[in-house]
């Protein structure tokens, strides 16, 4: 069974964006990543639609990874912090995929979809996402949607009357996935 670990945040200070982004897809991804049960991580840029600027999506083996001393001794954006706003991390159940279900080439896309308050119907009207439901942390979204594309494309945003329910946004990959080291 893989988890997903979904980070969103904005980031308020530009004259400092860059250092952060080289802070967070450099140290942060080899600190996190060489905690128990991590797997991957990939980090993106939103493009399109609504939602936070800054999506981090990781896999984990277990939700057991936010109980070990290691993660709880490291957690954080560190000096970062003040200029990270709208932050939001939730767990989701990724089922029997394997991590690589939700990794993005760098020409590539990712669809989300999420929401807070609106029932399953919405989620079956958004065809081609894996809908995970909610498993832990934060729990700002009952469920995602997410839609791992080969290329970049633009995928079908809602409507105006779904849209007011929901985020639909298209993310830009800032990188490779990154792995685990492996033992």
């Amino acid at each position: 069974m893989t988890f997903v670990y979904v980070v969103r945040c904005n980031f308020t200070e530009p004259a400092k964006e860059a250092a952060w982004n080289a802070w967070y897809s450099g140290p942060k991804i080899a600190q996190m990543l060489a905690q128990p049960y991590f797997l991957t991580c990939q980090r993106f840029r939103r493009i399109a639609g609504t939602g936070r600027d800054y999506l981090a999506l990781w896999t984990l083996q277990s939700p057991q990874a936010f109980e070990t001393a290691q993660y709880r001794s490291q957690w954080g954006f560190s000096e970062w912090t003040p200029y990270i706003t709208d932050w939001s991390r939730d767990l989701f159940d990724g089922g029997a995929r394997s991590e690589a279900a939700f990794a993005v080439p760098p020409d590539g896309a990712l669809h989300v979809v999420s929401f807070d308050g609106a029932s399953a119907d919405v989620a079956i009207a958004q065809p081609g996402l894996l809908w995970l439901p909610v498993a832990g942390l934060d729990r700002h979204t009952a469920m995602i949607g997410l839609a791992p594309l080969p290329v970049l494309a633009t995928a079908r945003l809602p409507s105006n009357d779904q849209a007011q329910r929901m985020q639909a946004a298209i993310y830009r990959p800032l990188g490779d996935v990154m792995h685990a080291p492996r033992a």
